[in-house]
């Protein structure tokens, strides 16, 4: 609002009164009340009209720095409600600048120089698809199978006919929530690991291991799997309370049965390969049984590999109330892994389709 005098016509307004000349009268003049006056007097009383101006010039300043300082503050209060969130993707930085605007009441301006954002960011409306359908196609895939990554559920859903490049899928399943949380790691080898050489075949080389869990009554039982180096195939989940030498023994004896004996075993250390039961099958059968060193599960690392996935897509997953209910879960879980769940390792086939593709690779040759 512009002020009715100016300082110099105030000035001259006290000047005129101090030279004599009656309150009543000056007031009269220049049309003020006597209070209007003395409220001049007590701020300007004493004062040249270029005392005046440097007042002026210093309370404009000192309006000034007031607003530099309270925009400031509010900068740093927006800054702060914000500090602990992600503002990494457009749609987080869209978000915030709303937030700041409702919060704080500042306009949308204000709050994308503030964060530092691009205004066409913030105004941005996307045209994409929503791909409802392959969003539902992908969610339903990650909860059947709760432990496997967009890259498994990128093979499993293009085996349903739905083709679709693997970065939109990954994409999409980030939106959704759908990432794996990883458990806790497992302790690494030290020192420096040599590639283990692969079977060119199957059936040459199988790798054993146990695997224990516990029944939801507390009791503990073991698992002992048996896996094909080369195809990865799944041979055999025998679980039971107790595991001696002379079981595994008859377990593998039904596999050969079945198979053919292999031309080596690989296991760890257990009493239960050392055991008298299984070097006298080693001595009947000729079958080359290799230890790994001891504190090197890493020698195995087949098996090892496999007892993970295991772990991870089963038993974690799984409470298991009788022996009965185990063994039923681990043979459908077994099934799947050999005619469904696709092997990163082997190109994204089944251990079924890749032994079954290289049986054909050999016939053609």
């Amino acid at each position: 609002m512009k002020a009715r005098f100016t300082d110099e016509q105030i000035i001259a307004m006290i000047k005129e009164q101090e030279a004599g000349e009656k309150t009543a009268d000056v007031c009269r003049r220049h049309g003020i009340s006597s209070a209007t006056f003395y409220k001049y007097k007590s701020k300007y009383g004493g004062m040249e009209p270029s005392d005046a101006k440097r007042l002026r010039a210093l309370e404009d300043e000192n309006v000034k720095l007031k607003k530099l300082l309270a925009e400031q503050m509010l900068d740093n209060a927006m800054l702060r409600d914000i500090k602990f969130k992600k503002v990494v993707t457009p749609e987080a930085k869209r978000q915030a600048v709303v937030h700041l605007c409702e919060a704080h009441g500042v306009s949308q301006r204000r709050a994308c120089d503030v964060l530092q954002i691009d205004r066409s960011t913030v105004r941005y409306q996307s045209i994409r698809d929503d791909d409802g359908d392959l969003r539902e196609v992908i969610k339903r895939v990650s909860r059947e199978r709760r432990r496997f990554g967009y890259r498994r559920i990128h093979v499993m859903i293009a085996r349903e006919g739905h083709i679709v490049n693997h970065k939109k899928l990954r994409r999409i399943y980030v939106e959704e929530k759908l990432q794996v949380r990883r458990r806790g790691g497992r302790k690494r080898a030290l020192g420096t690991r040599k590639p283990m050489v692969l079977p060119d075949g199957p059936n040459q080389r199988w790798s054993l291991d146990f695997v224990s869990d516990a029944l939801t009554d507390g009791r503990r039982f073991r698992i002992l799997a048996v896996v094909d180096d080369f195809s990865r195939e799944n041979l055999e989940l025998v679980a039971d309370t107790s595991l001696s030498g002379h079981r595994v023994a008859r377990e593998l004896d039904q596999i050969i049965a079945e198979r053919g004996m292999p031309t080596t075993i690989v296991s760890d250390n257990g009493t239960e390969f050392t055991s008298m039961a299984i070097l006298k099958w080693v001595q009947k059968t000729g079958i080359d049984w290799h230890y790994i060193a001891p504190g090197k599960p890493q020698q195995n690392g087949f098996i090892e590999s496999f007892n993970g996935k295991l772990r991870d897509e089963c038993l974690n997953e799984t409470l298991f109330g009788t022996l009965r209910e185990a063994r039923e879960t681990l043979a459908t879980w077994q099934e799947d892994y050999n005619w469904q769940r696709p092997h990163s390792a082997l190109g994204n086939l089944t251990p079924m389709e890749f032994a079954e593709k290289m049986s054909m690779d050999k016939l053609a040759a």
